[in-house]
């Protein structure tokens, strides 16, 4: 009997589903504290997940989900900058 291979899973921050780990865009906050959007999923530093979605981003900017998941206070900019290439990334599509 062929071996199933695990597909990985994790849960976005703003809506709290459990989605593919491809389906989801990686928030990384990098060794030197900076945070920003990893489209390719490989950037050094701790990692959480958002749906591809602007919806979703607002969701965890409100209820502070990132905050919490980096253990440090984002500033309003670095969440603008974040929609900003978030929307620019819908656009491409």
């Amino acid at each position: 009997m062929p071996k199933v291979k695990k597909i990985p899973q994790r849960q976005c921050v703003g809506c709290r589903e459990m989605k593919e780990k491809k389906a989801l865009l990686r928030v990384v906050k990098s060794p030197e504290g900076a945070v920003s959007l990893d489209f390719g999923g490989k950037k050094p530093g701790r990692g959480a997940y958002v749906c591809h979605s602007v919806d979703c981003l607002r969701k965890a900017r409100k209820s502070r989900a990132l905050e919490r998941a980096f253990e440090t206070a984002i500033p309003a900019e670095v969440y603008d900058a974040m929609e900003a290439e978030l929307r620019g990334a819908e656009n491409e599509q």
